[in-house]
């Protein structure tokens, strides 16, 4: 069952946000933890929401980086200037790309157009929400448990949909977040962004399969509870092997990874003209996914006649 609508959704965790770009409140009777920091825009829904739903806000101690871009870091810097005594984790990878001056630029600019995008500007006046040089925080990798009370977040390395990905498990109360990593439940489908390298993309899945999942907890439209959540990572890893031989069909037919990956774009706006980022953002993606099956395509065999 996929559930896209804010709110609480078991003992001890929480969804917030907007139904294309969400965030969880990992919550115990002493502090919580928030794990991934969705699109800068949606701030104002989650300070409305943790009011709403009567969460103290004072008890969020941490902050659980999944990955480094735009639209999975966007609330972090206002709530870190808010709360300087959060304790902020993420992957080396992920502080090494934070702490560039290209990369942040990037962060702030593809968050404004998807800000203006999404018709949201005049709802985030005022608010302090770009990136600057003053986050900063632990660095966790394959393995590390951080501690929530009486509950455990385990970290699992997930590279391939960005080379600074990792995933959380709560086994307390089986609940998965892959982040991108994991694919993204978009309406009746599965998309999966293996943005920088799909074959490690298609290997982290791997590692994540026979996890004990009740709750999906993806970063966009929502998360998964029930049986699907339970399959969400297999099928994900049946979508990706479908997925990587459309990109290797297109590729071998145009003999262009731009050509390839702009028709690949194109067919799936015509079907989800709605998903939450833009053309050219997403033509970028396709881009970098083509480019790296066109390197690792096999020898076709050739024939003599």
């Amino acid at each position: 069952m996929r559930i896209r609508k804010p709110g609480k959704i078991t003992d001890h965790l929480w969804y917030l946000g907007c139904e294309e770009s969400g965030v969880y409140l990992l919550e115990s009777q002493d502090e919580s933890m928030i794990i991934s920091g969705g699109i800068s825009y949606i701030l104002p829904h989650v300070l409305q929401q943790i009011r709403a739903f009567g969460i103290k806000e004072d008890r969020i101690r941490k902050f659980l980086i999944l990955h480094a871009h735009f639209d999975h870091v966007g609330i972090l810097p206002f709530l870190k200037r808010r709360h300087p005594e959060l304790q902020i984790y993420g992957s080396s990878r992920a502080w090494e790309i934070l702490s560039m001056p290209k990369a942040i630029n990037t962060i702030n600019a593809f968050s404004g157009m998807v800000t203006e995008r999404m018709g949201r500007v005049e709802e985030c006046s005022g608010l302090d929400l770009e990136w600057r040089e003053d986050v900063d925080g632990a660095t966790v990798s394959e393995g590390d448990l951080i501690g929530i009370d009486d509950m455990e977040v385990q970290i699992f390395e997930t590279p391939g949909h960005s080379s600074c990905s990792i995933s959380a498990y709560v086994p307390q109360i089986k609940a998965l977040f892959p982040s991108d990593g994991g694919g993204i439940p978009y309406r009746d489908t599965i998309v999966t962004p293996g943005n920088s390298n799909f074959t490690l993309f298609q290997e982290s899945l791997e590692k994540l399969k026979n996890l004990d999942v009740e709750y999906l907890c993806a970063d966009h439209y929502g998360y998964i509870m029930g049986e699907e959540a339970g399959d969400f990572i297999q099928k994900t890893i049946r979508m990706a092997k479908q997925n990587r031989s459309l990109m290797e069909e297109a590729y071998l037919r145009t003999k262009d990874v731009e050509t390839a990956a702009h028709e690949l774009v194109t067919s799936f706006y015509k079907l989800y003209p709605d998903y939450v980022l833009s053309k050219e953002i997403f033509q970028g993606i396709y881009g970098q996914m083509v480019r790296h099956i066109a390197k690792n395509l096999k020898p076709q065999k050739s024939y003599v006649r």
